[in-house]
């Protein structure tokens, strides 16, 4: 298969978004005096977490705005100790926002094979990421000079795996499906999602995934072995 066409998720695929989350929450709760409600940051940490994936699973089913997105998951760890201040929740959400943007910690050889890559190939980012933060954490890893085009689930209000995010992606990039190839971290957003149009992929598993319901195009242990692949 000769493809023209690469689309890459951001977070956890390029930009390490858990390593830089995780570093901006422990500055945060340090700024803001968190260990007065909590036993350690990593117990604010996993209530932060559990919450946060629930929720994102609420937006991606249209069942609760960005807006009231950001609110819970910055409220709730201090609401499930006893210490709900919705305005201590708002500082250090503002400041979170106006602080993760700034990390530039990349995954590794992402660089390298943007690189590599750059010259062959037409690259697009396709994340279900924030239009606020992406483009700016992108600045910050020195990665946005590779990149043709950002696509984002702002962009039409639907995030990855909808089909209509892929079909958007391939028009707004005139971009042919049999020419194009999905790369991310995420099974059920990117490889489920490309896979539903008909569009090849490559599934970069930082996980460690065992088991799947389906064969990918590319199993990735490492980025650079797109360098190999393609």
């Amino acid at each position: 298969m000769k493809y023209r066409n690469l689309f890459f998720d951001l977070d956890d695929t390029l930009w390490a978004f858990s390593v830089n989350a995780r570093d901006t929450f422990e500055e945060m709760y340090h700024k803001y005096g968190l260990d007065a409600f909590f036993d350690s940051f990593a117990h604010f940490y996993s209530l932060y977490q559990r919450r946060n994936t629930e929720l994102w699973v609420e937006y991606g089913n249209a069942q609760i705005t960005k807006e009231e997105l950001n609110r819970q998951r910055f409220l709730y760890p201090l609401e499930a100790v006893g210490a709900g201040d919705s305005a201590l929740a708002k500082a250090y959400s503002d400041d979170f926002f106006a602080v993760i943007p700034t990390k530039s910690r990349l995954m590794p050889h992402a660089k390298e094979v943007l690189e590599y890559l750059s010259s062959r190939y037409n690259l697009f980012i396709l994340s279900n990421g924030f239009r606020e933060l992406q483009y700016r954490k992108m600045c910050s890893g020195g990665i946005d000079c590779y990149f043709k085009k950002v696509i984002l689930s702002d962009d039409i209000g639907l995030l990855k795996p909808a089909s209509q995010l892929f079909h958007f992606a391939l028009s707004a990039t005139q971009s042919e499906l049999r020419e194009s190839l999905m790369i991310g971290d995420s099974w059920d957003a990117d490889i489920v999602g490309a896979d539903g149009v008909g569009m090849h992929q490559a599934f970069y598993n930082v996980s460690g995934r065992t088991e799947f319901p389906f064969k990918p195009t590319y199993l990735l242990e490492d980025l650079k072995e797109l360098t190999q692949i393609l």
